[in-house]
Parts: C-alpha cells; structure tokens; sequence
C-alpha cells in the first residue's frame, strides 16, 4: 500500500489519502468518493444555490393552516399529557427580562446562518479531506426536513389558538425571525417540524466537538445546540418535539455520509494531496 503525504509548513509529513485499492474499492464493487480538495468557487455557486433551493422549495410547501394549527393542538396535548409542556413557561419567563429575549430574538435571527457558514469555512480551509464528507451530512439533513414541510405542517407555538404564546418579535419591535412581522409573507408560517435550526446547530456543534484542538472551542460547540434549544422554545418559534424532529433529520444526514463514504465524517483524513505538480500546505489544526 502507497500512502501520500502531504507537506506541513513546519517541515512535517502528514498522511494523507491512501491511494492504494482497498477492500471498500475493489473492483466488480461500487467506488465510494475519494476525499478531494474541495474547489472555492464551486463550493461558493453549490452553498448559495442549494440554500436557494432549499428556501424556494420550503416557501412553496402549501401552508395548510388548518391542520397546522390542528398538528399544534395535539403537540401541545401530548405534552402535557406526558409532562413536558414547558415551553410556555420558558416563553413567558424570558419574555419578563426585556434584554434578554431581544438578545434571543437576534440571536434567533443571525446565528442560524452566521455560525452554520463560519464551520464550513473553518471546514474548508483546516479539514479539506474531510470537507465535502461532512458538508454531505448537512445537505442531507437540510433535504430530509423538507419531507416534514410537506407531511406535517405545523404551527409554532406563538401562532396556536389560545396557547397564550408571546410572539416576542412583535412585542419587542426587533427585526428577528424570517417568520414574525413585515417579513412573515416571505417565509412559510407552517414549518415548524423539524426544527432545522436545531440540525443545523447540532451539526455545527458536534464537527467542531469532534475536529477542533483547543479544549475551550470543543465546550463551546457542545453549548451552542443547546443554547440554540432555550431560544427557539423562548421565542416560541418551536415546540421541543421539533427539536427532536431535527435530530432525527440529523442523524439521516450522518447515515448518508457513512453509506456513501464508508465512514463517518471525522474518521475521514484531515488532508488530501493536490494534483501532481502543485503543491500546497495546510495552516496546523484549531
């Protein structure tokens, strides 16, 4: 077996990509995708195009009021049946200390994107062996959760009938979720289940958990999924059931990449060589 390595700036070899055939690439059987360096460009047109498409798609999803509203209803039975229904609580309590739920509701409304877009660039630039494995889990993720749009549409909870929820958007008069105030006709209201904002922030949390060096940013990636929990519930943008809806999306996503790369994500080498005749170095790990 032949593997290549790849060049660190201070003089070190790291292994890169084995090249030799293994027993997942035999021939007669399927050939998993090698990880490659990503290109910045393509990579730049597929994020812009694919959340385009996501969005076209989960505004195009008919927004069933009725049976939003009626999903809600049992949701909200069902937890309180089973005695989990805090999320008024959580609402109101947050609602009571002015600073912060406006700090909520911006953070409702800019880290979503903000953290979700740093990690693929930190992605990009530090673990490009393991870039297009991990950004497949998102994009998985991110597509599994548009069957939810479809097949339960569902109210978030400042939206019920008689939940007594604060829409603390428009209470506050802050410029927050896509789906409160002048920016609500732009966004499907119904769109609950899952909550991708939980997909999204989990996978962010866990590829830097599992891939960053420094101790202190590991601990912040845990925390920021479940930060992310106490926001949406405090909004009352989403019942924790969605949450739940998200992590299931998420583990789709992981499964996905395990079957097309023959591993998860992280296992996958954190450097991949470029083309004969160029060659490049890798700024050491975060």
């Amino acid at each position: 077996m032949s593997d290549s390595t790849v060049t660190e700036p201070d003089g070190r070899e790291e292994t890169a990509a084995p090249r030799a055939v293994t027993g997942e690439n035999r021939p007669g059987r399927p050939r998993r995708p090698r990880p490659r360096r990503p290109r910045l460009w393509f990579e730049i047109l597929l994020v812009a195009v694919s959340y385009w498409t996501y969005s076209l798609v989960r505004n195009a999803v008919p927004e069933q009021r009725d049976a939003a509203l009626r999903n809600a209803d049992w949701i909200w039975r069902f937890e309180h049946a089973i005695g989990v229904g805090v999320e008024q609580t959580v609402n109101h309590a947050a609602n009571s200390v002015s600073w912060l739920i406006i700090g909520m509701n911006y953070y409702y409304a800019t880290l979503h994107f903000i953290i979700t877009l740093g990690v693929l660039v930190w992605l990009y630039r530090w673990h490009p062996g393991r870039y297009a494995a991990t950004r497949l889990v998102l994009f998985a993720t991110t597509a599994v959760a548009l069957l939810g749009y479809y097949l339960f549409p569902l109210a978030p909870p400042r939206l019920m009938r008689g939940g007594h929820f604060v829409d603390t958007v428009m209470v506050h008069h802050t410029w927050g979720s896509m789906a409160s105030g002048d920016l609500k006709h732009m966004s499907n209201q119904y769109a609950a289940m899952p909550s991708m904002h939980i997909g999204w922030s989990l996978w962010c949390g866990l590829t830097v958990c599992a891939l960053a060096s420094v101790p202190w940013v590991r601990v912040l990636g845990l925390l920021y999924p479940a930060l992310t929990l106490v926001v949406i519930v405090a909004t009352a943008n989403h019942f924790w059931l969605d949450a739940v809806g998200g992590v299931l999306c998420l583990a789709f996503g992981f499964t996905a990449a395990r079957l097309c790369y023959g591993s998860l994500p992280y296992a996958l080498p954190r450097l991949v060589p470029r083309p004969a005749g160029r060659a490049w170095g890798s700024a050491p790990s975060v």
